[in-house]
């Protein structure tokens, strides 16, 4: 065509190249950004607006930063326990100042004999669980739908990948103690139970997807509504 330059047009591996870079930046960009400094200390005394990620939070003046900003004694003991026979104390930088920038949280976990931890995902990260004491049947499971789970021990260590739903039960003759890692200081959470029949979905939807009576869908709704709902 006289007057006219030709029309490029993007080669296939380039525009897969193209979309490869696309999604490997969505990833990088959802994770925990990469500190800058060493640390930084919430300045909670300083009258800011309060949200879900403290490192929006001034960070203290150094000469103010203490050893204690860096040491947190609030698992020491298990919380209080759920119907399900579970305590759970999570611990980010809310309650933790010195987690705040690292990328990390924790959460010290005690099950009853039987009890259970109900199977969740975290959207945000990948769990390390280690079993302090006890022995707990833990696993999760892929995004075929395959099982991987076995009775863990005192000392031994499991890997749950991030957003795969896992689960816990206490199937030893004592209290069961276990720490989990997370590589996020806000990995989220969502139980399996709650976002199915606590979140207000509709009854006509369950019904259909579960095979249940209306009946029956109300009854389990009570179980997992908030009180404050119910």
């Amino acid at each position: 065509m006289k007057g006219g330059g030709r029309r490029k047009v993007m080669s296939p591996i380039l525009a897969l190249f193209s979309v490869f870079l696309s999604l490997h930046y969505q990833v990088i960009y959802s994770s925990d950004p990469d500190p800058v400094q060493d640390f930084c200390i919430p300045h909670t005394a300083l009258n800011v607006t309060r949200t879900m990620r403290s490192d929006l939070i001034p960070c203290k003046n150094l000469v103010d930063v203490i050893p204690d900003d860096f040491i947190f004694s609030g698992i020491k003991h298990p919380g209080n326990f759920s119907d399900s026979g579970i305590s759970a104390i999570s611990v980010s930088p809310k309650t933790f100042p010195g987690l705040n920038t690292q990328g990390m949280s924790f959460v010290r976990s005690d099950l009853k004999v039987n009890g259970v931890n109900a199977p969740h995902f975290h959207p945000r990260a990948t769990e390390i669980t280690y079993i302090v004491q006890g022995r707990v049947y833990s696993g999760f499971v892929d995004s075929t739908n395959r099982v991987f789970a076995r009775i863990i021990e005192k000392g031994e260590v499991m890997v749950f990948p991030r957003g795969l739903v896992h689960f816990q039960m206490n199937v030893g003759r004592s209290t069961a103690t276990v720490f989990g890692s997370f590589n996020s200081q806000n990995p989220g959470m969502q139980k399996i139970p709650s976002i199915i029949f606590g979140s207000g979905i509709n009854d006509k939807l369950l019904e259909k997807a579960f095979g249940l009576t209306s009946k029956q869908i109300g009854k389990i709704r009570k179980k997992f509504l908030p009180k404050n709902l119910s």
